[in-house]
């Protein structure tokens, strides 16, 4: 931009003289840029300081043009379309290639006037006579505009799609300002699907990439939205140096819209912080640039958009200083608004909840409760793509946890344990036509006791709030609830034993006190309700370990947030272990919780309800893949895949395994081997979690064609995308890969990656690895996890067994970071 504005002064210098033509063609190039750069003042006094205008030709129509979209994002709407009608009236009567901008230039004013749908159909125009005529940069620019409309529009999904088209064709064309405004659309979508942490590196690089473009009304953009991700995080310093760069980078180009986004920014960042002086001013400043003053005729048609922004500010400040009355008006302007995002129609009903909570009207809270989840599910409703829903749900985490804490004062316990599942395992469910996707919050609430009956164990079921957590504990005789502390202290304790697990040289003194100290907060509270195992038998024939997998009673966790990365078996019981002959001595220490109970985990209650104990008890054939061949140097060659697999192999006889080893295992031949057919299906490979694109989590194989030239640079990964779309009926699938079970858990759905995949695609139960395994120590514990298969234990059983055995082994092997990866995962 920089140069452009450069090269057009020195035209319009050298060339002015020349004729009145030559004079306003520069003009037009300066005037371009200064728009681009969101200049707007400056383009109508640029183009007020030119002689008279020609009044008819292409020169003109490209006048009318830029004053319309400059009198656009002023907020003069009037004037707009004074400007634009006149450009219409001259395309009219003479073909001027410029018309084509004039169309564009009208569904941006219907844009800022809330007519979402008019301008898509314009947009939907241009772009047609762009590709018509091959003209790539007209084509990328109109997908981005049809972005940013389908964002308007809460189609998140669609928005994602146009601005991930416009960045393809402007990487590969160099139209590099084209690229960071879609790539920041991109980041945007992200944003408002729920997974602010891919969006926060997109909002970045697309600001500094608009820095260096001189496009200082998109890296103003960019700059408040990176603020809105910090606010979000609770990251109050980083927020306000966000949201004031791009304040005052909106008061130099005078960009009203900048100015006013920035301003209301300021206001949320201000309330959250408790400064409501500060709050209230920004608030009320927004709120007045944005319905414009008695004298501006642009009054009425300003973009409400904008206002409800700053409104729901002033109904926050109102809430706050207990006037009910005024905060109950503001929600209720900002729900009922045209302009409002779905977004924040579903935060003004919550607030709405919120504000009768605390007025003690409490069928009025219960009702706006759950009329803001009903705005929430009408948006998911909207969403087409699996991985776009599996992030969605973050979105409604702080209704759920208000409403939850709302009903639980309310001492209405077990609705709030129906509430709870509601926002469990919705994607997954809903893909194994467990449960209907609905577009309004409508609860089917579930037997939790018969639930625990059919699974013959107890079922903890975790939910992480803000303020408190919870663990309901029930049983086939009972549900108690047990408040717990807040998720950021149950998250610190979760990570640092974790690390200490996973990094053997940590402290062992912090390990076990972190150990301890979780098992106190998580588990001990229901201690009472937990199965009891009976007293153990004299017997010569089995050896201690053995009789533990037999005898141990079931538990099933339910996790919530940094709960899914923690292996609930490596939990210290600050107890002595139980007795493993009679009259023996118990040892003083604190023993692992594995060796008292066996355990599951599980998404919700409805994959419980749908689970069955057992299906194919030590019979059923076997799919095994692995021993691949390196793809690259980032995935060497496992030096005890083969004999991971020959210990796996022995268990079943020939005819009823199928073996793809080498550069025959591939993720092609695993598509077409007919998955479901098999009853056992193990992978003896390396993998990769996804923390950003978890359904991008992948099994790496052999390369596809590896002996041919040509493969594909990326076809040895088999994807958690392409498992879900080959359903299986497998009692068991094995994912013997560093992290399989996933890198990142999303609100609701819990760690999404290879096991969840499974899962999806039909697996009944299906054990993943929380982090890398050992490739020294997996082959012996798959080795006892096999033999106990063979001898119809269940899976859960089975793996405790080999578990238990690694655990009462060496010195070496002893320690959790061998055996306690592993996790099993019941599916349906």
């Amino acid at each position: 931009m920089a140069a452009a504005a450069q090269e057009a002064e020195e035209g319009y210098k050298n060339f002015r003289n020349l004729s009145a033509e030559w004079a306003w063609k520069f003009t037009i190039l300066r005037a371009t840029v200064l728009r681009w750069r969101g200049m707007n003042e400056e383009v109508l006094k640029l183009m007020d300081s030119q002689p008279e205008p020609p009044q008819s030709g292409d020169l003109a129509v490209q006048i009318q043009r830029l004053e319309g979209v400059a009198y656009g994002s002023l907020l003069n709407f009037p004037e707009a379309e004074r400007k634009l009608a006149k450009a219409e009236r001259l395309c009219a009567v003479a073909d001027s290639p410029a018309c084509e901008e004039v169309i564009r230039a009208r569904a941006v004013l219907a844009m800022g006037k809330g007519g979402y749908a008019d301008a898509e159909k314009l947009f939907r125009r241009v772009l047609a006579a762009a590709r018509s005529r091959g003209n790539e940069f007209q084509e990328a620019n109109t997908l981005v505009d049809l972005s940013w409309c389908a964002d308007r529009r809460t189609h998140f999904d669609e928005a994602l799609d146009w601005a991930n088209d416009a960045r393809r064709i402007s990487t590969k064309r160099g139209f590099a300002d084209v690229a960071q405004i879609a790539l920041g659309n991109m980041g945007w979508a992200y944003y408002k699907l729920g997974d602010p942490e891919k969006a926060e590196g997109m909002f970045i690089e697309a600001g500094d990439q608009a820095g260096k473009l001189n496009d200082f009304t998109s890296q103003s953009g960019w700059l408040a939205t990176s603020g809105y991700v910090y606010l979000d995080a609770g990251e109050l310093d980083a927020a306000k140096q966000s949201f004031q760069h791009s304040f005052d980078l909106a008061q130099e180009t005078k960009n009203p819209e900048d100015i006013i986004d920035a301003l209301s920014a300021l206001a949320f960042l201000s309330e959250q912080a408790s400064k409501l002086d500060d709050a209230k001013r920004y608030a009320d400043e927004a709120l007045a640039r944005a319905r414009g003053d008695k004298d501006n005729n642009a009054k009425e048609d300003a973009n409400r958009d904008d206002v409800v922004y700053p409104l729901l500010v002033q109904g926050r400040l109102a809430a706050r200083l207990h006037d009910a009355v005024n905060a109950e008006f503001k929600f209720r302007e900002v729900e009922h608004a045209k302009g409002t995002p779905v977004f924040l129609k579903w935060e003004a009903e919550r607030a709405l909840a919120r504000l009768y909570e605390n007025e003690n009207k409490v069928e009025s809270a219960n009702r706006e409760y759950q009329t803001a989840l009903s705005t929430f599910e009408g948006a998911r409703s909207e969403l087409e793509r699996e991985d776009s829903r599996v992030r969605f749900v973050a979105n409604a985490s702080r209704i759920y946890d208000d409403y939850i804490h709302f009903l639980i004062a309310q001492g209405k316990i077990n609705q709030a344990l129906q509430v709870a599942e509601y926002s469990r395992g919705r994607t997954l469910t809903e893909g194994l036509g467990f449960l209907q996707r609905g577009s309004s919050f409508k609860l089917d609430p579930v037997n939790a006791q018969e639930i625990a009956s059919r699974a013959g164990g107890t079922l903890l079921f975790y939910w992480l709030g803000e303020g408190q957590s919870y663990l309901w504990a029930i049983t086939p005789l009972k549900i108690a609830l047990f408040t717990l502390p807040p998720a950021t202290e149950i998250k610190a304790r979760v990570e640092r034993y974790r690390k200490a697990i996973i990094d053997q040289h940590e402290s062992q003194a912090t390990a076990n006190d972190d150990g301890v100290a979780l098992y106190r907060i998580l588990v001990e509270p229901a201690k009472d309700l937990l199965p009891k195992n009976p007293p153990p038998k004299e017997s010569k024939q089995k050896d201690s370990a053995q009789k533990d997998a037999t005898k141990a009673r079931k538990v099933f966790i339910i996790p919530d947030g940094s709960l899914n990365s923690l292996n609930f078996e490596t939990l210290l019981v600050p107890e002595p272990r139980p007795e493993t002959q009679p009259g023996s001595q118990p040892e003083a220490q604190p023993h692992y919780w594995i060796e008292d109970v066996t355990l599951s985990s599980a998404s919700s209650l409805r994959m419980l309800q749908a689970f069955h104990a057992s299906h194919s008890q030590g019979a059923g054939n076997l799919l095994l893949f692995g021993d691949a061949v390196s793809p690259s140097e980032d995935f060497p060659h496992l030096p005890e895949a083969a004999i991971e697999m020959r210990s796996i192999e022995k268990h079943f006889p020939p005819a009823q395994e199928q073996v793809f080893s080498g550069d025959q295992a591939n993720p092609p031949a695993y598509l077409a081997s007919k998955p479901e057919r098999f009853s056992y299906v193990h992978f003896v490979a390396h993998g990769t979690a996804s923390r950003l694109s978890p359904l991008d989590s992948a099994i790496v194989l052999s390369k596809a064609g590896a002996t041919q030239a040509g493969a594909e640079e990326d076809s040895f990964k088999l994807y958690a995308r392409d498992i879900i779309q080959h359903p299986l009926h497998a009692e068991l699938v094995t994912i013997s890969t560093c992290r399989s079970a996933g890198a990142r858990a999303y609100s609701g759905e819990g760690l999404v990656g290879l096991s969840w995949a499974f899962v999806r695609a039909g697996a009944h139960n299906v054990i993943g690895a929380l982090w890398d395994v050992s490739d020294a120590s997996t082959p012996q514990l798959m080795d006892e996890l096999y033999a106990e298969l063979k001898k119809g234990e269940t899976p859960d059983a089975a793996l405790r067994h080999a578990k238990l055995t690694l655990l009462r082994s060496s010195a070496s092997f002893r320690k959790p970071f061998y055996w306690a990866p592993f996790q099993i995962y019941t599916g349906s």
